[in-house]
């Protein structure tokens, strides 16, 4: 019972700390029940097969912080209407058991080699699996440890210099050293080491913050100019009205508010993820020819030196099979056709600039590892809500300029934006202001959508660049280069925020350098698993 207990008490501290409900300082203590746990079985217990109490309790703290933080996913609908079930079970059950074989792998380790390689094996394991996680096609980063400070900006400025994966090497460190300080206390009970110990706790928490709190108010990084931004929130109901609506109409709805929300000079009209064109995609090899992309420019002649800027569904066809691309299936009579999640950026009298995202959701726009899964699975997935097809998307980031300002515009597109250094690389093409382009309708008034939404702040320190956010639904919003949010929509409305976005072209550490720590903790879970693999071997030498 007391094991089960420990299990449950990190489920708790995990799920309470997590944005954008939560309190986010349990954080640093979460796992300490978890590893309680783990060395009590270890050590104390006569479990015949501990290994599997150990995963089977762990499986149990992850399964439930999985469903406090992400049940929301459960919103998503199936083309019946019903709440789709599997997509909230397939992620839960399946980053669950992930998180499970990490500390399953952390147990095996610290019984080979002893507590403290087996702590500092912890760490390692933890920060290369959150690497890992940014990187697969099964790839689902919302619960890397350092996004949960995302609604705390004052208390995380150093992201600029380590990232959010350095917010979660932080808070590794110190849940592994106050599981030490209990240790050591419960071994000998000296009030000396406590107070020791304990004092360092308190400053490796603090110390941190405090600077970061410095470096929040004695931020004084200058722009090198500035544009005039509005975001519009159409409210196009993701289920519905998208696919039953006109995309005539559609695309007039999008125009009149823009319209009607136009005070002054606006230098860039910034739509939501995938606004256009309703139902079906647009042909990119038809662009110039295209009745809705050409009413846009008709629009921005009555608006000179405007740019308009827009998600949109979009698709290339291949008439010559030798043209086809790794993602690309055939339609019919030998065609083959690669489908886009899209941003373009529309200016009268120049070729439509268009970025492909690179960032899929895995189930939704992907079909993770297609060709070894989908001879196994066939249809299955198509059955359970899925895809069974993928998106193609472009191997480099984009940046969209102008002629008519200094801005240099990242097209980021929902789900790109969870993910920090891949962020970076705009940065590194010059991008000077962050546009976020989002539809986060899919999952209805749920913590979903503001969780998505407080992510992007940590983008915004790593970078130091402000950020205009346009969600269909909501939340928009205007993010300064410190993480604040200056102004923002309500969900449910159907508006336009309007906003002055500084712009900056300094390179921050975290944008020259991206993950540096998960980078470092990969090469010492190397060494670790290197070295014991040859003291293994020279211990079975001695003995022959």
């Amino acid at each position: 019972m007391k094991y089960i207990f420990l299990s449950l008490l990190s489920a708790v501290l995990l799920s309470i700390s997590w944005p954008t409900y939560g309190v986010p300082f349990f954080i640093f203590v979460a796992l300490v029940p978890l590893l309680m746990m783990e060395h009590d079985i270890s050590k104390f217990s006569n479990f015949k097969h501990k290994g599997w109490v150990v995963f089977g309790l762990s499986y149990l703290c992850f399964v439930i912080w999985n469903i406090v933080t992400t049940g929301w996913l459960y919103g998503s609908k199936n083309p019946d209407g019903t709440h789709s079930l599997m997509a909230v079970l397939f992620p839960v059950i399946v980053n669950s058991l992930l998180y499970s074989l990490v500390f399953q792998l952390y147990h095996w380790y610290k019984n080979a080699q002893g507590t403290y390689w087996g702590l500092v094996f912890f760490v390692a394991i933890w920060m290369s699996f959150e690497k890992f996680h940014l990187s697969w096609e099964l790839t689902w980063p919302w619960l890397n440890l350092g996004n949960v400070f995302s609604d705390y900006p004052k208390l995380i400025q150093w992201y600029d210099s380590l990232g959010a994966t350095g917010g979660s090497f932080w808070i590794l460190l110190i849940n592994v050293y106050a599981f030490y300080t209990l240790r050591i206390w419960e071994a000998g009970r000296k009030r000396k080491s406590l107070i020791v110990n304990t004092s360092v706790l308190v400053l490796a928490v603090v110390l941190p913050m405090l600077v970061s709190v410095i470096k929040y108010n004695q931020f004084n990084e200058k722009p090198i100019g500035s544009v005039n931004v509005l975001m519009l929130q159409p409210e196009l109901d993701p289920y519905a009205e998208k696919y039953s609506k006109d995309s005539i109409t559609i695309l007039n709805d999008l125009l009149t508010l823009a319209a009607q929300n136009s005070k002054g000079k606006i230098d860039y009209y910034i739509g939501p993820e995938t606004s256009l064109p309703g139902y079906g995609s647009i042909s990119e090899r038809g662009f110039e020819n295209s009745q809705l992309l050409n009413s846009i420019k008709n629009f921005l002649s009555q608006h000179p030196k405007s740019a308009f800027v827009t998600g949109i569904s979009s698709h290339k066809f291949y008439h010559n099979p030798a043209e086809k691309t790794a993602t690309s299936y055939e339609v019919s009579d030998g065609s083959f056709v690669d489908s886009y999640n899209s941003a373009v950026q529309i200016i009268p009298n120049q070729k439509v600039e268009v970025y492909h995202k690179g960032k899929l959701v895995p189930g939704v726009e992907i079909f993770p590892y297609i060709n070894v899964l989908k001879p196994i699975l066939g249809d299955a997935m198509l059955n359970l809500g899925g895809t069974v097809s993928s998106l193609a998307t472009d191997p480099e980031r984009k940046v969209f300029t102008n002629p008519f300002n200094a801005g240099q515009l990242a097209p980021i597109i929902c789900y790109e934006s969870i993910y920090g250094e891949f962020t970076t690389d705009y940065v590194k093409k010059g991008a000077n202001f962050l546009a976020i382009m989002t539809n986060d309708s899919w999952w209805g008034v749920t913590q979903g959508h503001e969780q998505l939404m407080s992510y992007a702040r940590l983008r915004a320190i790593e970078t130091r660049r402000e950020i205009a956010r346009s969600a269909n639904s909501g939340i928009s919003a205007h993010i300064n280069a410190r993480g604040d949010v200056l102004a923002d929509t309500l969900y449910g409305d159907q508006t336009a925020l309007f906003a002055k976005i500084n712009l900056y072209d300094t390179k921050t550490f975290y944008s020259r350098t991206g993950d540096l720590l998960s980078r470092i903790s990969i090469f010492v879970l190397g060494f670790l698993v290197f070295y014991t693999i040859i003291k293994k071997y020279q211990a079975r030498k001695k003995k022959s």
